[in-house]
């Protein structure tokens, strides 16, 4: 190399080199030749070629395509930890595709395997709760804070706070992705704000990703579980008349809504049923497990206490 031309690589230069290393690599792990996976991205073989040798820009379209034909995701082309190890990867292949069950299944044993205890003071000392309306998560969270002395907070008041007037009016006004945005934003205020707290969760929370993964790695979450029917019982109780105006088709709404949304709700650390109990009962029932998971000395002394 001529000392007086070179130059050295920048910051592009080391991306595209590192990428082009991402797509071969990718590409053996497949056992796809450069010919088959240009034909299968739909670019031409050429402009892979230098793709791959770290030559060629590439479009997000381009990393869609490849991508797709490669059977992965954009963050594997782009992400720093595409080639950490033969182990991530073959790790991520046999997570790939697997249904919700599964999944939760895998993190569980990979989490006791790893010595990774769900109840780590770091996320137990916020307790959330989620479920549909009429779970109780307002009523019980409530009666949760007051024994273990800690602030209880609903999360839709906060994202009311936030954005300034009622959830009803960020749906009818601004719709349902600035809703999750405020959510979002209001879960990582009570999170960076609140080392110890009951939260009560809104029912749709969990149909959004990156809100719930965040929930479920800052906070040991409890599923309030119930029947539709007593879903149905408690909000006609709370004074909401609406389910009665299409009672006809409500009940097969609610029944759908649960149903779509049970794999979600299962990933929480803990599942508690709250349907057919008189409400004493079941708070104790409830706190009586929660206390059995707490690993904090500072949540169990005040469990303790109130006990």
């Amino acid at each position: 190399m001529n000392p007086i031309t070179s130059r050295a690589p920048t910051a592009r230069d080391l991306f595209l080199s590192e990428l082009g290393d991402r797509v071969r690599a990718l590409r053996g792990r497949r056992g796809m030749t450069r010919k088959r996976l240009a034909a299968a991205a739909g670019v031409s073989e050429r402009h892979l070629a230098n793709l791959e040798t770290g030559q060629g820009n590439a479009s997000v379209m381009l990393l869609r395509q490849l991508a797709k034909a490669l059977g992965a995701s954009i963050a594997e082309l782009v992400g720093e930890d595409a080639l950490a190890s033969p182990e991530w990867a073959t790790i991520r292949e046999l997570l790939r595709g697997r249904d919700e069950a599964t999944l939760t299944r895998a993190r569980r044993t990979l989490a006791e395997l790893l010595g990774v205890k769900a109840g780590d003071s770091s996320r137990t000392g916020r307790i959330a709760l989620v479920g549909l309306r009429g779970a109780g998560k307002s009523t019980l969270g409530r009666m949760l804070a007051d024994d273990l002395e800690a602030p209880f907070i609903e999360l839709d008041r906060l994202v009311e706070r936030i954005a300034g007037c009622d959830v009803g009016e960020i749906h009818s006004l601004y719709g349902a992705a600035a809703f999750r945005r405020y959510e979002f934003r209001a879960l990582e205020e009570t999170i960076g704000g609140h080392p110890r707290a009951v939260i009560a969760t809104g029912g749709g929370l969990v149909t959004e990703p990156a809100t719930y993964q965040l929930l479920l790695a800052r906070c040991f979450t409890v599923w309030l579980r119930a029947t539709p029917e007593e879903h149905m019982k408690r909000v006609i109780a709370q004074g909401d008349l609406r389910p009665m105006a299409g009672h006809t088709e409500a009940m097969e709404d609610l029944k759908r809504i649960l149903s779509s949304r049970e794999a979600a709700y299962a990933k929480a650390d803990l599942v508690f049923d709250t349907s057919n109990e008189p409400l004493a009962g079941t708070y104790l029932a409830l706190r009586d497990a929660v206390f059995a998971r707490l690993p904090s000395r500072e949540m169990k002394s005040a469990a303790v206490a109130a006990a």
